[in-house]
C-alpha cells in the first residue's frame, strides 16, 4: 500500500451507539442459561470505521444522532480518544441507541438485538444545515451506514452530486442493506457480507466469483463481499478480484471486522491503490481488529497496517 501523502478529510454518517456483547464460555446451549462474560463499549458500523480511519491518519468528522444520556457521553469520550471530530445531533429527551449481541466461544454471532429507533429521527432535512453542507463539501470521502433511514441515505448521496469525492456505504445487516436500493447507482463502493448480498440481490451466488455480476445487475458499480474466513471478493467498474485472509489460530471477536476492512480498503483507495492492493489492505485492517477485544482496535495505525499486510496473500484477479 502506498503511504499516505497527506491526511484526507472524511465525513462519516451513521451509527454511533453502545455495543454490548456477551460471549459464551463453552459450547452453546440454545434455550438454556450459558456461562459467559459481558463487555460494553462504544460502537456502530459508521463509528467503528470513523475511529479506524482516524487512527490511520485521516481527519474524520462523525455525524450521528445521539441521546442526552450517559451512553451518549460514553460515545463522545470514545470519539475524543480516537481523534474523531464529533458532530452529533443530540436529542436530550431520548436514549442513545444500543446493539446487544451474544457471541459463541469462537467469536461468531449467535443472535443480536438492535435498539435503534433514534436513527429514524435523522431525516434528510438534517443534511441541509449549513455546517453539515460545509463538512460534505470539504470531504474527499463520504462514508455512510444503513442505520440511517433509506430516504436519508439517498438524500446524502444526492448532496454529494457535483463533488469528486468517493461515496461508500456499510451494509450493517441484511434487514438494513436494502435501504441503499434507491441510491446504489451513485455509490462507488458498498461493503457487505454474503447474507447481506443475498438480501440486496434477492438471489444466491453458488461461488464468490458470481457476486460482482449479481450486484452489478442491481445497480452497484463497486463493492466488497466478505465471507468469514473464506476469500472475499472485491469489484469496481472495470475489474474484480478474490482475496484470501490469512489463517488465524483464534479470534478475539468478529465484531467490527467488516468495518475495519472498509477502513483499510478506503484508505488504500484514497492513496491511489488499485482494487487488488486495496482489498489486501482491507483484509489486513480486518486482521488487526480480529486480534483485538475491541470493535475498533486501539492498535490500528499505518505502521501496524504495513506490518500485517505482509501476512496477507496476493489476490486472484477474475475475468
Amino acid at each position: 500500500m502506498q503511504k499516505l501523502v497527506k491526511p484526507r478529510n472524511i465525513a462519516v454518517f451513521g451509527g454511533a451507539h453502545i455495543d454490548r456483547r456477551g460471549r459464551i464460555s463453552g459450547a452453546t446451549a440454545p434455550g438454556a442459561s450459558n456461562p459467559g462474560t459481558w463487555f460494553e463499549e462504544a460502537g456502530g458500523g459508521g463509528f467503528n470505521a470513523a475511529r479506524n480511519l482516524s487512527r490511520l491518519g485521516h481527519r474524520v468528522t462523525m455525524i450521528s444522532p445521539r441521546g442526552g444520556d450517559a451512553a451518549g457521553d460514553t460515545v463522545a469520550a470514545a470519539a475524543e480518544a480516537a481523534g474523531v471530530i464529533d458532530r452529533p445531533f443530540i436529542f436530550l429527551d431520548r436514549k442513545t441507541p444500543s446493539y446487544t449481541a451474544i457471541l459463541e466461544n469462537d467469536g461468531n454471532l449467535v443472535i443480536a438485538l438492535a435498539d435503534m429507533d433514534l436513527y429514524a429521527l435523522f431525516t434528510p432535512r438534517r443534511l441541509q444545515q449549513r455546517a453539515t453542507r460545509e463538512i460534505l463539501a470539504a470531504s474527499e470521502l463520504v462514508l455512510m451506514d444503513a442505520n440511517l433511514p433509506g430516504e436519508t441515505l439517498t438524500a446524502l448521496v444526492g448532496c454529494t452530486a457535483g463533488y469528486s469525492q468517493l461515496r461508500a456505504g456499510i451494509a450493517v445487516s441484511p434487514a438494513k442493506v436494502v435501504r441503499y436500493r434507491e441510491c446504489l447507482e451513485q455509490l462507488d463502493f458498498l461493503f457487505l457480507n454474503e447474507t447481506e448480498a443475498r438480501a440486496l440481490t434477492e438471489t444466491e451466488a453458488s461461488t464468490a466469483e458470481e457476486w460482482p455480476s449479481l450486484l452489478r445487475s442491481v445497480g452497484l458499480s463497486g463493492g466488497v463481499v466478505t465471507r468469514g474466513g473464506r476469500a472475499a471478493v472485491a469489484f469496481d467498474r472495470e475489474s474484480a478480484c478474490l482475496g484470501t485472509p490469512p489463517a488465524l489460530p483464534a479470534l478475539a471477536d468478529v465484531t467490527g471486522a467488516g468495518d475495519a476492512l472498509a477502513s483499510g480498503f478506503l484508505t488504500a483507495r484514497l492513496a491511489g491503490s488499485d482494487l487488488s492492493a486495496s482489498l489486501r489492505c482491507g483484509i489486513a485492517a480486518a486482521v488487526i481488529t480480529l486480534h483485538s477485544p475491541f470493535a475498533a482496535s486501539d492498535g490500528m495505525s499505518q505502521d501496524m497496517l504495513e506490518q500485517v499486510l505482509h501476512l496477507v496473500p496476493g489476490t486472484e484477479m477474475l475475468s
